[in-house]
């Protein structure tokens, strides 16, 4: 009589497989594998831009759901930008724009992964150490995040309405911050 390993030795090549991938790092090229098996908000992909520039005096924009329920909350939903504070907002305007220079690998192309994450500073940092330091008015919405979840989670948006910032868009949740791009 034969003994019947073949499930518990297939499960153990998987899972040695698995852990002998080397982790992927995001470069600061195209990423093009965006479907609804990483993706789960905004109707299963990653918008296509940020929010157009605003007048200076728009209120942010609320999504109004069935049985009369708003959303009001920053995300993302069938690519229109929701919750996007106003152009002239005061905690926006920083002595120094740009002070550490300009991220310019940002957009739907990008996709990127959190390689370190400092709670108590509330900043990450992608791969090659880019790092970003999230909006102290945001923190409350980015702080239970899945920064060091695996995978190519995060996409970088350029705000238009805010020089000097970006919007840090999460495709997990569909939901985005501010930060600043604080250098490499």
């Amino acid at each position: 009589m034969k003994p019947r390993f073949t499930v518990p030795i297939t499960l153990a090549v998987i899972a040695a497989l698995g852990l002998s991938m080397p982790a992927r790092a995001q470069h600061p090229e195209e990423h093009h594998s965006e479907g609804p098996h990483d993706v789960h908000a905004n109707q299963g992909h990653v918008p296509p831009a940020a929010p157009p520039h605003r007048d200076a005096h728009s209120k942010p924009e609320v999504e109004h759901r069935d049985g009369g329920r708003v959303n009001s909350a920053p995300h993302v939903s069938n690519d229109h930008w929701y919750g996007h504070d106003r152009p002239n907002d005061k905690r926006y305007v920083t002595a120094h724009p740009f002070e550490h220079g300009h991220f310019e690998h940002f957009g739907p192309s990008y996709r990127y992964h959190v390689e370190r994450f400092d709670r108590d500073h509330h900043r990450f940092y992608f791969p090659g150490g880019f790092s970003f330091e999230i909006a102290s008015w945001d923190w409350a919405l980015a702080a239970d995040w899945c920064w060091d979840c695996g995978g190519d989670n995060f996409v970088v948006y350029d705000d238009p309405d805010h020089p000097s910032w970006y919007l840090i868009y999460d495709v997990q949740t569909g939901a985005y911050i501010h930060a600043q791009y604080m250098g490499s």
